[in-house]
């Protein structure tokens, strides 16, 4: 068994597309019609291959408190492997990406945590 699809709710597809793509440099996968919104997949250009990460719409009415809560109480919903979290962060900032939490030792392990700008906050994170 292995994970081949993961997804995030987010409220615009077409910029979360753009900020995922443009900014995080993951590349378009999939964009299927699907009713009235897509199934739009982003992969890692390192694995194109890979787990997709599914851009799902969050049209359904329980997505809003469900994507609302993590962010209110600074919470992550999924983790991104960066081989350098400080120049990651960096890179990011002169690309307009807003940070919750800056590059932090945590021991093992150095985290940041971003905004994605549909409504969720992503953590990077690598490992000592």
């Amino acid at each position: 068994m292995r994970i081949h699809v993961t997804s995030v709710y987010v409220d615009d597809q077409a910029k979360a597309l753009a900020f995922y793509t443009e900014k995080l440099g993951f590349i378009k996968k999939t964009d299927l019609p699907a009713g009235d919104a897509r199934w739009l997949t982003v992969v890692s250009p390192a694995d194109p291959d890979g787990v997709e990460l599914l851009l799902e719409p969050a049209g359904h009415p329980a997505t809003g408190p469900f994507q609302q809560a993590p962010v209110a109480d600074g919470i992550p919903v999924t983790s991104f492997a960066v081989d350098d979290v400080y120049a990651e962060v960096e890179r990011l900032k002169g690309l307009g990406v807003e940070f919750t939490q800056e590059a932090t030792d945590m021991g093992p392990v150095v985290t940041a945590v971003l905004d994605d700008t549909c409504g969720n906050l992503i953590q990077l994170a690598a490992m000592k």
